[in-house]
């Protein structure tokens, strides 16, 4: 048995209900990926009954439909389990002893440098505007390699994210921006939790958020 969960990023705090329960479905198969993908049939519990004709809708967003690419890589059903008969869930989720001990939160200028830089790097401005597109997106905004990890990316409080590996936490995409890139590198470097980590392990440690 095991329990996995975090905490809503500000932008999936603006999704709708049932958006959101998708994404809590997206996010249990990502991280169980290594167990589901390639195994038998397996089935996915849930107290919110439309996620049972989710796939199924003939208006889905762009979002949901990225999604639902993800979802196509997995053998599953979807079965309603109504809250007051999942007790066993509900009890592990309610536990007080899982509380969140400390957060910890580094604020500075880079994100919202990384936000501008996306407008002048012309590869992810035709992907950031497809990602955005408030009409019908076309898929010849992008490149070939674009349009088949299309699946991998997502748009969130303007910044761009990319999955390497399905099963990773998805990463912040820089743009072709030297001096930007050059800024990252030095804030990790000199930031006091790092520990002024030598050249190797502070690219490392970049590289498990930014791509």
């Amino acid at each position: 048995m095991s329990l996995q969960s975090r905490q809503l990023k500000a932008a999936e705090r603006n999704y709708p209900v049932h958006d959101n329960e998708l994404l809590a479905m997206k996010y249990a198969l990502v991280k169980f990926r290594v167990h589901l993908l390639g195994s038998r049939p397996f089935v996915i519990y849930t107290d919110h009954a439309s996620l049972r004709t989710a796939t199924n809708s003939p208006r889905l967003s762009q979002r949901m439909t990225r999604w639902l690419s993800f979802f196509a890589e997995y053998n599953f059903r979807v079965e309603y389990k109504p809250g007051k008969l999942n007790v066993l869930a509900d009890a592990l989720s309610r536990r007080p002893d899982y509380e969140l001990a400390h957060i910890t939160r580094v604020t500075t200028d880079l994100y919202d440098r990384i936000r501008m830089a996306y407008r002048n790097d012309e590869s992810l401005a035709s992907l950031v505007r497809f990602l955005t597109a408030v009409k019908e997106a076309k898929s010849e905004w992008l490149s070939p390699r674009q349009r088949s990890r299309l699946h991998r990316y997502d748009w969130q409080d303007g910044l761009l994210y990319y999955r390497v590996e399905p099963h990773e936490p998805p990463r912040v995409v820089v743009p072709n921006d030297e001096d930007l890139k050059f800024d990252i590198l030095q804030e990790a470097h000199d930031a006091p939790s790092s520990g002024h980590l030598g050249r190797e392990k502070t690219f490392l440690s970049v590289s498990q958020v930014f791509c």
